[in-house]
């Protein structure tokens, strides 16, 4: 009898570039041209085209022009069905839309060699990038960023998936998207409310890495309020160049349980789903970064100045700290229960990333209820609440 196992290790190497432009499709770009153009090979690669429905009522020119340029294109085909799908939420909440894209890459013969290529939303290419890496196990995804939360962050991540159960991304991939295009030309038809959504982001990551870029935040906050184009451009590079570089680190499929990028997360996925999905993400993130940030405070890790400057930044920004469904006292409380939650989505050892300081974070592994609730009831009680 053969006693000794075979011991087997491989290494795979991830590459991808995020681009910045503008007008992404316009005939005058030569920027995703030249993408296709470095990827060409002896066969003609098929593209398959989805599209945020948001994205294309907001741009009615969108489709005839994504049309017009890669009938300009040699060595890549665009398949004829350009899909439109519901954006929002809805797009990880309905199944549809994934046995949609899989029933299209079917349909159409697009193969591993082929591009499945998404415009829209976080939500939108959260899923269709499930299903990108589900068919044929793995077809080349390109993301097309449409809001400043996706470009700063979620579109530009290795993470997939959808909403299951009633819980957020129960069901999803760890797969990194061929190449990430953002075209800040998109942002210019985004609502006050989700212009503003995206920014909770960045105030993340700016608080557990690096402290002059909050402080940078800080003195622009009048101006990405506002709607400044040029702070806007800036705040989601410097972002995103931050995401990356966390996913370049040790641990970019989460193996374990320490998940930085999730700080102020773990409440804002309950608040999400307690809403019907009308809290926005980026809001939710905002009011998870708010009580992380007085709990951080509570427990003696950061000074109540510094707490209160992440509390007010967030209100400069137009942006919410507390919510009216957190507001009880019963012991079933919401927040306790999203707790638990997110505990067994990190594989039963709780590890939350809470405030040192500014720009430094700390990461524990309980979570004390009390504290919890006195610092819910500190941001209801001692500051103007928005939503």
């Amino acid at each position: 009898m053969i006693k000794e196992s075979i011991k087997q290790s491989f290494t795979v190497t991830y590459r991808y570039q995020v681009h910045f432009t503008e007008d992404l499709f316009a005939a005058s770009n030569p920027v995703l041209a030249r993408f296709f153009a470095s990827h060409a090979s002896d066969t003609v690669a098929k593209a398959l085209v989805v599209v945020d429905d948001g994205v294309a009522t907001h741009h009615p020119e969108l489709l005839p022009q994504v049309r017009a340029y890669f009938a300009a294109l040699s060595g890549i085909l665009l398949v004829d069905d350009l899909i439109v799908v519901n954006g929002g939420e809805y797009a990880k909440n309905d199944h549809a839309v994934v046995d949609k894209i899989i029933a299209a890459v079917d349909q159409y013969g697009i193969d591993r060699h082929s591009y499945i290529i998404c415009i829209g939303g976080g939500a939108v290419l959260d899923a269709v990038g499930y299903a990108s890496a589900i068919a044929h196990r793995g077809i080349r995804h390109i993301r097309v960023p449409t809001t400043v939360l996706s470009q700063n962050d979620s579109g530009i991540g290795v993470k997939n998936g959808i909403n299951y159960l009633g819980k957020k991304n129960f069901i999803g991939t760890f797969s990194p998207p061929f190449a990430v295009f953002n075209d800040f030309s998109f942002l210019q038809t985004l609502s006050d409310r989700a212009w503003r959504s995206g920014i909770s982001e960045a105030v993340k990551v700016a608080l557990i890495k690096d402290a002059v870029f909050f402080e940078w935040i800080a003195a622009h906050a009048d101006a990405l309020y506002h709607r400044d184009a040029d702070a806007m451009a800036y705040l989601i590079y410097r972002c995103a160049e931050l995401h990356l570089q966390h996913i370049a680190g040790a641990d970019p499929f989460e193996f374990g349980s320490s998940r930085p990028l999730d700080f102020g997360h773990w409440s804002a996925h309950k608040l999400e789903q307690l809403s019907g999905f009308n809290v926005m993400h980026g809001e939710a993130v905002a009011i998870g970064i708010a009580l992380d940030s007085m709990y951080s405070h509570l427990r003696g890790y950061l000074s109540y100045a510094d707490a209160q400057r992440v509390i007010h930044l967030l209100q400069a920004l137009g942006l919410p700290i507390s919510h009216t469904l957190l507001h009880t006292t019963a012991s079933d409380h919401p927040l306790l229960i999203g707790l638990e939650e997110f505990r067994e989505h990190l594989g039963g050892r709780l590890t939350i990333m809470l405030l040192q300081g500014i720009g430094t974070g700390v990461e524990v592994h309980h979570m004390d209820t009390d504290h919890v609730l006195a610092a819910a009831a500190v941001l209801q009680n001692d500051f103007e609440i928005q939503l």
